[in-house]
Order: C-alpha cells, then sequence, then structure tokens
C-alpha cells in the first residue's frame, strides 16, 4: 500500500491518549481482556515507542501496541490491533503497513532481533459469531501480509474458589525443585513427546537442551519467586512430572504443568494439577489464569476436570 494520505507512526511522549483516539463504530475490540490502555501504559508495559497508528488526515483509522515487562527492553508480543470500520481492502492494507512499518523501525522486535509474536485475543465463542469472525479475519489477514502466520490457538482458562480446590489422589510425593542441573534434565525428558506447539518448535529450532533452557527462563521471567515450584514423584521415588505455579504481571497462574512420557496415562497430571491450584489458593488466589493448546486434548480435559473454565480464545501469530 502507498497511500499518501496516511500517515504511520509511532506515538511521542505525551500522546498515549491518541491510542484511544480511534473510532471503531461498534466494531469488536479484540484486546487482551480487561485491560485498561492507559492504566497498563503506566506500569510501563506499553510505551510510546511500541505503540503505532495510522492516520488519514487527523483521523485515527489503525493501531496496534506491543506489550512488555516493566523492566524489558524490547517488547514481548503484540497483543492490541485495531482496524477502523470500512472496506475490508482498505482496512486490511492499512493495518498490514502499519505492522509492516513498525517492523522495519525496529523498536518493536523482540531481544533476539524478530518480530514480536501477535496475539489476538477472542472470546470463548468467538469463532460461531459472524461479527467476530470478520474482525478476525480482517486482523490476520493484516498480520499475514506483513509477514506473520498463524502458528496455534489457545485456550484461556480460569479457575475461581466457588469451583472448589481440587483434591488429589495422594498417589504422589511433591517437594521443591531441584538445582537447574536437574531441572533442566527433567524439563528435557518432559518435552519427549511433547503436544505443545512452543515446545516442540524450540524442540525443532535449538534441540532438546536448548528448548528446556528456553522454557526454565520463560518460567523466571514472570515476576514470582520459586517457592512453589514442586516436583511430584511416585513413593518409590521415581520422577513423575513437574508443575510450576506462579502469578504473571496481573494474576496468579499454572505457570507449567508436564509429565514424563513413561508416566503418562496414569491420570499423574490431574494431581499435579490439583496440587498447583491447591498452593496458590492457600496463597489467596481469588482467580487462577491458565492456557492451553487447543490441540493440547489431555491438558483442556485436565482443567475441565479441575474446575477450570473456559473464558476465551487467543491466536497466536509468528
Amino acid at each position: 500500500m502507498n497511500d499518501p494520505d496516511v500517515t504511520i507512526r509511532p506515538l511521542a511522549d505525551g500522546e498515549l491518549d491518541l491510542f484511544l483516539a480511534l473510532d471503531m463504530a461498534g466494531e469488536p475490540v479484540l484486546a487482551p481482556p480487561g485491560r485498561d490502555f492507559l492504566a497498563t501504559a503506566a506500569d510501563r508495559h506499553y510505551r510510546p515507542e511500541w505503540t503505532w497508528i495510522a492516520q488519514r488526515g487527523d483521523r485515527v483509522v489503525a493501531r496496534a501496541a506491543w506489550w512488555g515487562g516493566p523492566d524489558d527492553d524490547h517488547p514481548y508480543a503484540l497483543d492490541w490491533l485495531d482496524l477502523a470500520p470500512g472496506p475490508d481492502g482498505d482496512r486490511v492494507a492499512v493495518g498490514a503497513r502499519l505492522l509492516q512499518r513498525a517492523h522495519e523501525s525496529g523498536t518493536v522486535r523482540t531481544e533476539d532481533g524478530g518480530p514480536a509474536a501477535f496475539h489476538l485475543f477472542l472470546p470463548p465463542d468467538g469463532t460461531d459469531r459472524p461479527e467476530i469472525r470478520a474482525a478476525v479475519d480482517a486482523r490476520v489477514a493484516a498480520a499475514r501480509q506483513a509477514g506473520l502466520h498463524p502458528f496455534v490457538e489457545r485456550l484461556r482458562l480460569e479457575w475461581e474458589p466457588s469451583a472448589g480446590v481440587p483434591a488429589g489422589s495422594g498417589r504422589l510425593r511433591f517437594d521443591p525443585v531441584p538445582a537447574d542441573p536437574d531441572l533442566l534434565d527433567l524439563l528435557e525428558r518432559i518435552n519427549v513427546g511433547t503436544l505443545d506447539a512452543h515446545a516442540r518448535r524450540d524442540l525443532d529450532r535449538e534441540g532438546p537442551a536448548a528448548a528446556a533452557r528456553i522454557q526454565l527462563d520463560d518460567m523466571r521471567w514472570m515476576p514470582s519467586p520459586e517457592t512453589l515450584w514442586r516436583t511430584a514423584s511416585t513413593p518409590d521415588g521415581e520422577l513423575v512430572g513437574l508443575v510450576v505455579p506462579s502469578r504473571n504481571y496481573q494474576f496468579p497462574v499454572i505457570g507449567y504443568i508436564g509429565v514424563v512420557p513413561e508416566q503418562r496415562g496414569h491420570g499423574y497430571v490431574d494431581d499435579l494439577l490439583a496440587e498447583g491450584t491447591a498452593l496458590l489458593a492457600a496463597e489467596g488466589a481469588t482467580v487462577i489464569k491458565a492456557d492451553t493448546d487447543t490441540g493440547n486434548a489431555p491438558m483442556a480435559a485436565s482443567f475441565a476436570r479441575a474446575g477450570y473454565r473456559v473464558t476465551g480464545r487467543r491466536i497466536v501469530m509468528t
């Protein structure tokens, strides 16, 4: 697209209110659920240089915001992209050019130098609602034209105390996590035959050892201590798996859960999830969030048995 009437740029200091000037005129806004843009920016998760707009004259016709940790030098993900109502061909082209210009600038690239992944949030029934489906299709088309491609779709899950704390079977012993070499070895073992798309990608790209290190670094990026992380073993000392009750920048979360291949098929994932949920509940959690790939049916079923309900879906493009 080369439209001389459209100006694309990042926001300058003091211009964050301009992000809110986009008139969606009843069009769905597919932003992270419950997120207030200005409050999140005040906590340095959004930055002016990570926030881009397209203007036709004085009118904002597209906007995009990349999110990161408050102390991060690079954004983690693009998680807010809106296109003003209008002919699909025009608004998709504007959105694509906005993303392309932002990528070319280098200001919204991740620490490894690549474009940040696009996380597109949908309500749980979003794919069944025509107005949501159309809004999703326009954003996905713009991201495709900017060089991103669908990678995985994930379920967003939530537990509340009214669901009751799930009870474990009592078959396993839980212990604090070991030192890094043993923990990395455990992650390598769990990754064999994993259904998680991110882990499979890292295994293919980097190999088993590096994939385990990436997972551990991701867990430690969260702003919470490791005191609640637990390994699980059988009574005779055979390692079963790992659960990471944690916290992101907003909520308590189940940050990781996995079972080694030789222990799968015994329902131990339910015990791990029950332990992680109970530990966070004992800490006073009034809500616990979790995600799992839509293709990981066993994990989704375990969350359902533990009282977690599906609150949304998330399309990830890389």
